[in-house]
């Protein structure tokens, strides 16, 4: 009936988890004395297997002339890559501009889109960050620019301006909505002047980040971020109409004025160019 020696002892080292707190032959040792197995551990997931079993297709993220190569679910809508491009690119869903033939839908799924292997996805938009510190020294010039622009005549009365604007209003100038404000139309802006007295149009390719001015002769393509400001001014007598010049230098022969822009679009004009059209 004596217990056998270390009994006592040999009890208090049985591993943690193995015995119970009532120190079942069970949750121990086996019946027959037998160690107790280790448990499996349960497999974890860095989230590289969410899309398992499920159809992929293989796309190329271009932002900011960087590119990503990303493999994404074809049945997820739109909402949800612009929440994986967040995390490639730290571009808040909100900022992004996302383009597959047209601004993607964010309640459609990559498959009701017709979105295959290889597709290049182009996304448009600046981080908080970045859009601070372009904006800041745009606006300060613009505020010296309306500064100055109050000690002077009206633009309209100037005598390099009054060549252009005595032609009188083109035939096929666009139609303006006085007191109102517009977006982009989804055509170029058309029948307008410039400082030559040519036609002139605007064409805002929001994809490509840039601004296309065509003439009969030519089309300059000029990135956004080269244009330093934007200065409109109704013209007298026609308020339902601006003059309008992009800054494209530190001086005035820089500007390039175009004539007859319809007052509805002036702002969203202003808007796009100088970085801001994401908050539309």
């Amino acid at each position: 009936g004596a217990e056998e020696p270390g009994m006592e002892a040999e009890a208090q080292e049985l591993p943690l988890g193995c015995g119970g707190a009532g120190g079942s032959p069970a949750a121990g040792r086996s019946p027959e004395g037998e160690e107790c197995r280790e448990l499996p551990q349960a497999s974890v997931s860095n989230g590289g297997d969410e899309d398992s079993g499920r159809e992929l297709v293989e796309l190329k993220v271009i932002w900011n002339k960087n590119k990503y190569d990303v493999k994404f679910c074809l049945d997820s809508t739109g909402a949800e890559l612009k929440q994986k491009i967040h995390s490639l690119t730290g571009l808040p869903p909100a900022m992004q501009k996302v383009m597959f033939k047209g601004l993607l839908p964010e309640e459609k799924t990559l498959r009701e889109i017709k979105v295959t292997n290889g597709a290049k996805i182009m996304v448009v938009g600046s981080t908080i960050n970045d859009v601070l510190a372009v904006n800041t020294p745009k606006e300060a010039a613009q505020q010296e620019v309306k500064a100055e622009e109050n000690k002077k005549e009206p633009l309209c009365r100037q005598k390099q301006h009054r060549k252009v604007l005595d032609k009188g209003k083109p035939d096929d100038v666009m139609p303006s909505v006085k007191g109102v404000q517009e977006r982009l139309p989804t055509v170029p802006l058309s029948g307008m002047y410039n400082k030559s007295g040519g036609k002139v149009r605007l064409t805002f390719k929001l994809e490509q980040d840039q601004l296309w001015i065509g003439t009969k002769e030519r089309t300059e393509k000029l990135p956004m971020g080269s244009i330093k400001n934007v200065v409109s001014e109704p013209i007298e007598g026609h308020e339902d109409y601006h003059m309008m010049a992009f800054q494209l230098g530190p001086t005035e022969a820089s500007y390039y004025w175009v004539y007859w822009v319809p007052t509805q679009y002036v702002d969203a004009i202003k808007d796009t160019v100088l970085g801001k059209w994401q908050y539309f």
